[in-house]
């Protein structure tokens, strides 16, 4: 079992607070990866519903604030919706994923994983009149 490390950038230099998940194998396809982190982060805002969803992607029927997303209608979040959403914005770069400040840029490449390691969900900011 390793302790793996997840953090949220932005190109326009935010960092997130990184969070921690305890993740038992030692390889895994970094779509696996992805599923474990919004699995995680969708069962906490179930758990609490707080003002504020937190998380990779964007649910539906939500709009962005400073430092998140507000549903409209409070609901739970649908945990397969968010892996589709998140799947579909690294396929089309809306991120990048760094893992141990090496680029994975395929879903079914095998990321290794070891104590300390960090995973970096570099989100990309669109430029403006770009």
């Amino acid at each position: 079992m390793v302790m793996v490390r997840f953090v949220d950038e932005t190109t326009a230099g935010s960092r997130a607070d990184a969070w921690h998940l305890e993740i038992f194998e030692e390889r895994l396809p970094l779509r696996e990866l992805i599923r474990r982190r919004v699995f995680q982060e969708v069962a906490e805002y179930n758990a609490r519903q707080p003002e504020v969803f937190r998380g990779l992607v964007q649910p539906g029927d939500a709009e962005r604030t400073l430092n998140g997303y507000r549903l409209r209608t409070p609901r739970r979040v649908d945990t397969e919706e968010q892996f589709t959403r998140a799947v579909e914005a690294f396929g089309r770069n809306g991120f990048v994923v760094l893992v141990d400040d090496r680029q994975v840029d395929q879903l079914d490449a095998e990321v290794q994983l070891r104590s300390g390691t960090e995973v970096c969900f570099l989100k990309l900011v669109p430029l403006v009149g770009g």
